[in-house]
């Protein structure tokens, strides 16, 4: 019979919850969490979203989506505006604040990856990531 550490799936989801124990001690004194944070940098890659999208491409429940959203108001790191196509839709854009949070978090982002990644040396890293990308590209559509 094999054993729990033969099963792949097992392995990337233990890997999944360690990385986001991980992001989320780190996110930890700003009262964001990890799908705050992913919101966040989806929203740095686009001049705004529908919630909509933001439920789409992140695969939260639209309904998570909404508090998210309202979480990431009430700090100003993003705000509901009207959309330039629809005026009956509203997009989610990335404020300065929010960028600037962005900005800041970046060194201890990597720090996080780092340390979830160090047994693991330079081009394993890069083949991992391009792995994941495609795995994640293929069957979700583009992160």
């Amino acid at each position: 019979m094999r054993g729990l550490h033969a099963d792949t799936g097992y392995l990337l989801y233990r890997l999944g919850l360690r990385s986001g124990q991980l992001f989320n001690t780190f996110l930890q004194e700003s009262g964001l969490r990890l799908r705050h944070y992913a919101v966040l940098r989806f929203l740095a890659t686009s001049e705004g979203a529908l919630q909509r999208e933001l439920s789409a491409r992140l695969g939260y429940d639209p309904s998570a989506i909404v508090g998210l959203v309202d979480d990431l108001e009430k700090q100003g790191f993003a705000e509901r505006r009207p959309s330039p196509d629809d005026r009956r839709s509203r997009i989610v854009v990335l404020t300065e604040d929010g960028r600037a949070f962005l900005r800041d978090t970046d060194e201890a982002g990597l720090r996080v990856t780092n340390d979830l990644l160090g047994p693991l040396g330079a081009a394993e890293r890069e083949t991992l990531h391009t792995l994941l990308l495609r795995m994640t590209e293929e069957g979700f559509g583009s992160p």
